[in-house]
């Protein structure tokens, strides 16, 4: 009885913080976030097309370092827009188009092997671009590195959005 005592003292709260929401994280600094950069590169497992690592939280907004080391699939959020920034490397960002053998993945995003009929913008360091909602893209790494962006994704609509004069 004591050893299982002891068992739930010490798994209680491991449960219990697994709950908790992930803690707000308003500032980085540039050293972390190129050391997330070395970080996802040792988190990549096999040949994963994109390694995503946390960079800033405040609800609801969620700014993340995604390696690309390859193209990932082509990606639609419903209901939300995404702004992009090149910190390392160079692709193209195709948007607009249709989606190429789509899939739902949850309630708002979906997913498809490539996009046909997109535009295609060059991108290098310090370019950013944003995706407005409903709107298919896809990251294509170029020159024979990873490409590395921070994304933030924009709920869209706004609620109460334009304010009342």
């Amino acid at each position: 009885l004591s050893a299982l005592f002891v068992f739930a003292a010490v798994a209680v709260p491991d449960i219990a913080s697994a709950a908790e929401p992930p803690p707000m994280r308003p500032f980085m600094n540039h050293q972390e976030i190129m050391s997330l950069i070395d970080k996802a590169k040792a988190d990549r497992k096999g040949d994963a097309p994109m390694v995503p690592e946390p960079i800033l939280s405040m609800a609801p907004y969620r700014a993340q370092l995604e390696y690309r080391p390859a193209t990932a699939p082509a990606a639609v959020h419903e209901k939300d827009a995404e702004l992009m920034v090149v910190l390392q490397g160079a692709g193209n960002i195709v948007t607009g188009g249709k989606l190429v053998d789509e899939k739902r993945n949850n309630a708002n995003n979906l997913s498809g092997s490539s996009i046909t009929g997109g535009n295609s913008q060059a991108v290098v360091v310090g370019d950013m671009l944003i995706v407005p909602s409903n709107t298919p893209h896809q990251v294509v790494p170029t020159g024979g590195a990873p490409i590395v962006l921070m994304t933030l994704h924009l709920p869209h609509p706004l609620a109460n959005w334009p304010p009342p004069n």
